[in-house]
């Protein structure tokens, strides 16, 4: 009785330690779920839980918005702004300059920018365009040594500003390219004492979304503030069948990551795009995606133009009437998340 009492134990003994052992390689960091925000955190503004975008109040929030070309046609930012926000869209991607191959935006130009969006009832998505596609890390520091530089236009933007930090850059379908830079970077911002959602475009000049399977969680988690969302762009590679749309995005939100897509068309020099399933599926998974773009397009990629006018009064029949009329489309699946406000 004693002997089998005593082989029970054993038994009982064994079972547990290789629960401890089961339950120990599951926590660790394998890429497969990210760190959480630190618990009791509060926000003062948008904030990144598991895969959700959220405001200050918790509320969740589906990016639905289209970019502009700000540094290439500041002059009709009046009225591009306003068209946009008449399409219903609830957020707007500004694209900016560091000085690297363009004209460098200001502080100012910046605030005016962010400011005139949040007055029509935008979020800001501001991103630097002078890094795209390019590898070097040292690029990436020259752009994070540009929002540093001007790290106080973000203070009290936290409830309507998300900093894209660089389009597209890492043109290498590299994974560990793309972690070695933003986790050089990121934490550069935070130091600066940038508060804001980061959100970080997928290499492969922003396609290669499944680099989050190797690396997503290593970016993230070199965020000291783990507010970081990924952004994946969206043409021939990686929008050009379901099976691409569903498995870049998934490759984020597998491993309870943030993510949005930041970029479409519903073509591209590198194929046709899906573009009514990818809107559909972002649609069903709470997604949030953004048009490429609102108009100034040029180099044999007019076609990308969702409007022929600056005032939206004529959008492209096959570009920009689907993405704003659609079915699926911004007039019909967007949500307000902040208010327009009296300048």
């Amino acid at each position: 009785m004693e002997k089998c009492f005593q082989k029970n134990q054993k038994r009982r003994l064994g079972i547990i330690l290789i629960l401890c052992a089961a339950l120990l390689l599951a926590g660790c960091s394998d890429n497969r779920k990210a760190a959480l925000a630190p618990a009791g955190a509060e926000h003062a503004g948008l904030y990144v839980d598991g895969t959700q975008l959220r405001t200050a109040k918790g509320e969740p929030v589906v990016l639905r918005g289209i970019n502009h070309a700000h540094c290439w046609y500041r002059s009709s930012d009046e009225i591009a702004f306003k068209a946009i926000a008449d399409t219903g869209a609830n957020c707007i991607r500004i694209v900016c300059a560091c000085g690297i191959q363009w004209d460098a935006d200001t502080a100012e130009s910046i605030t005016e920018a962010i400011e005139r969006a949040r007055q029509l009832g935008m979020l800001a998505i501001v991103e630097v365009h002078d890094g795209t596609g390019d590898n070097d890390i040292d690029t990436l520091k020259k752009i994070g040594e540009f929002w540093c530089g001007i790290a106080d236009v973000f203070a009290g933007t936290e409830e309507y500003c998300i900093l894209n930090i660089a389009n597209e850059w890492c043109g290498k379908r590299s994974a560990d390219i793309w972690r070695d830079g933003y986790a050089a970077v990121i934490p550069m911002l935070r130091e600066a004492g940038i508060k804001n959602v980061i959100m970080v475009d997928a290499p492969g000049w922003g396609q290669f979304g499944k680099a989050a399977v190797k690396a997503g969680v290593d970016i993230f988690e070199s965020d000291p503030d783990r507010n970081t969302m990924f952004s994946v762009h969206m043409y021939g590679f990686s929008g050009g069948s379901e099976r691409a749309i569903r498995r870049n995005i998934t490759a984020s939100t597998d491993r309870n990551l943030c993510v949005c897509v930041g970029e479409f068309g519903y073509k591209h020099s590198d194929g046709d795009v899906k573009e009514e399933y990818l809107m559909r599926y972002c649609t069903e998974q709470g997604i949030g995606y953004l048009a490429w773009s609102w108009k100034g397009n040029s180099g044999g990629v007019e076609y990308l133009d969702l409007a022929t006018e600056w005032d939206g009064s004529v959008l492209s029949a096959d570009w920009g009437e689907i993405f704003v009329n659609g079915e699926y489309g911004i007039r019909a699946t967007s949500k307000p998340v902040i208010s327009a406000v009296s300048p």
